[in-house]
């Protein structure tokens, strides 16, 4: 798969439905999704589960808000990313869904504040090498990455450790950038396989794609252990029992921050309601019981590892409460005996220049 196919919908829509959504029509999407809305397609999935993976599909079909094309322009290969015509009330759409969900995520619906997100970090990950710009009112142009997605290596079974441990660097390094929209920490937001290219001649991995957002309300320990979970969940329904784990814990060891680590630990149970119809999609649609199984697996091993003790050790530390008493910290300190009753008596004693009771008329 090449990197202009990494966004189309894993449940791989036919042809004629590929670009402009569920109903074929631009036009015809918005007129027909606005009134029914993803409100009422995600509370019919309580009435009828047998539909379920019929409204995640359209769910997934609804917000491929971009078409993408390669070409060559002076000398090189660019991927030009243009978002469609109709593409701000579909994201707005799609945002309302995933605020009745408590997903804590949403698509730039804003055009110009797209393109601005896209290049800024496009060019901070990979502006070592590689460039990206805005072209025109609606299209972002990018210098194509050398290698494939990881997706891609997911699905062909040659995913391999070393570029499971690559991606868990290229996260570790790319959390560790400053950004001033989130105040803190940069997260993707959208960190599946997908958009981790792999490129083995250099045994680097790269990400790509910045439609989507974490919510600023998040802590930025919680925004990158999400941009973690979303990873793994793409190899749990995938990869053989006999790898889950060991890739897993893999990347997780390689990318090596607890404190992070300790968060997505939190994020493993899977949701209920709407959230499911999103999980369903991260999850390729595996059975859920499946799923479940592998994540409290993972959970276990999580707990096993190494920096995952010592940070637990800092948290506990951290969260002891203080004394209630004064305590001796060096010599000549009073302790509470001498200064702190003192005080106390000092303050319940009344003052020599009030008198005890209010003076009587004579």
């Amino acid at each position: 798969m090449r990197e202009k196919d990494l966004k189309r919908s894993r449940s791989k829509p036919s042809k004629k439905k590929a670009k402009m959504g569920i109903l074929g029509d631009g036009a015809a999407l918005v007129e027909n999704l606005v009134p029914t809305g993803l409100i009422t397609a995600a509370s019919k999935l309580v009435e009828a589960p047998l539909g379920l993976a019929d409204v995640a599909t359209r769910l997934v079909e609804s917000i491929a808000i971009n078409s993408i094309t390669e070409k060559t322009r002076r000398g090189r290969r660019v991927i030009i990313k243009r978002r469609n015509l109709h593409s701000q009330q579909l994201a707005d759409l799609t945002n309302l869904y995933f605020r009745m969900a408590d997903i804590p995520i949403r698509f730039w619906s804003k055009v110009e504040d797209w393109q601005r997100w896209e290049v800024d970090c496009f060019e901070m990950l990979n502006g070592d090498r590689y460039r990206a710009y805005a072209s025109g009112a609606r299209c972002v142009v990018a210098e194509k990455l050398p290698g494939e997605s990881l997706w891609e290596h997911l699905n062909r079974g040659t995913l391999t450790r070393p570029m499971l441990v690559a991606a868990a660097t290229e996260f570790r390094r790319a959390h560790q950038f400053w950004s001033d929209h989130f105040r803190g920490g940069w997260s993707h937001g959208d960190g599946t396989s997908q958009n981790v290219i792999y490129n083995p001649s250099s045994n680097r991995a790269r990400l790509i794609d910045f439609e989507i957002v974490h919510e600023k309300s998040l802590v930025t320990a919680a925004r990158q252990a999400d941009d973690l979970l979303v990873f793994l969940l793409d190899m749990v329904g995938i990869v053989p029992s006999r790898q889950w784990l060991p890739f897993s814990t893999t990347f997780l060891e390689a990318y090596g921050d607890g404190e992070v680590i300790a968060q997505l630990r939190k994020q493993l149970d899977l949701p209920g309601g709407l959230a499911w119809i999103w999980w369903g999609v991260r999850t390729n649609f595996t059975n859920p019981g499946k799923v479940k199984q592998r994540l409290a697996n993972l959970s276990r091993a999580i707990a096993q590892l190494k920096f995952y003790g010592e940070a637990a050790s800092v948290r506990a530390r951290n969260k002891r409460r203080p004394s209630i008493s004064c305590q001796q910290i060096r010599p000549g300190m009073p302790t509470a005996s001498s200064r702190t009753l003192a005080i106390r008596d000092r303050a319940k004693a009344v003052s020599p220049g009030i008198p005890r009771s209010l003076p009587t008329k004579t």
